[in-house]
């Protein structure tokens, strides 16, 4: 009995590490991108991305009505390539992390700083897929506000 209850034990804290770790290199992935921004290097960002990677942003038209904008990612690179170091500080934080196998999904709330001063916040929302062992982002979509933000 005793033998059973410790091979019990010894597979959870297996199983429970392999998740943490798991969690873990997600949020590294998702940590390299904002990275990359804040360095304004345009060849690790794209690094960050699968190959279909799609970026949206919902934002409001001046009548008030919601509306989602598509960027190419080619076109948020080259936007981030002509930023000086540091002039996007991007700070996150991690909200729900799920994963499935190959999948998973990342929720976090941030403020934007754009050359030191508070530009505005939202959340986003990052699926991501496991390309040849490495997580990838592959698609992202946000929301930006200048008001309700902490």
């Amino acid at each position: 009995m005793k033998c059973i209850l410790s091979l019990v034990f010894l597979c959870s804290v297996v199983n429970f590490s392999q998740a943490q770790s798991t969690e873990d290199s997600v949020k590294t992935a998702v940590n390299e991108m904002f990275t990359a921004m804040k360095n304004a290097d345009t060849v690790a960002l794209k690094n960050c991305f699968s190959e279909s990677a799609v970026l949206q942003t919902i934002g409001r038209t001046k009548e008030g009505q919601t509306i989602v904008r598509t960027e190419p990612l080619s076109g948020f690179a080259s936007s981030v390539g002509k930023l000086g170091k540091g002039d996007a500080d991007e700070r996150i934080v991690f909200g729900a992390v799920h994963i499935d196998g190959p999948m998973a999904s990342v929720w976090t709330p941030y403020e934007f700083y754009f050359k030191g001063n508070f530009s505005h916040c939202g959340v986003n929302s990052f699926p991501l897929v496991r390309l040849n062992g490495v997580w990838k982002v592959q698609y992202i979509i946000d929301t930006r506000r200048k008001e309700g933000c902490k």
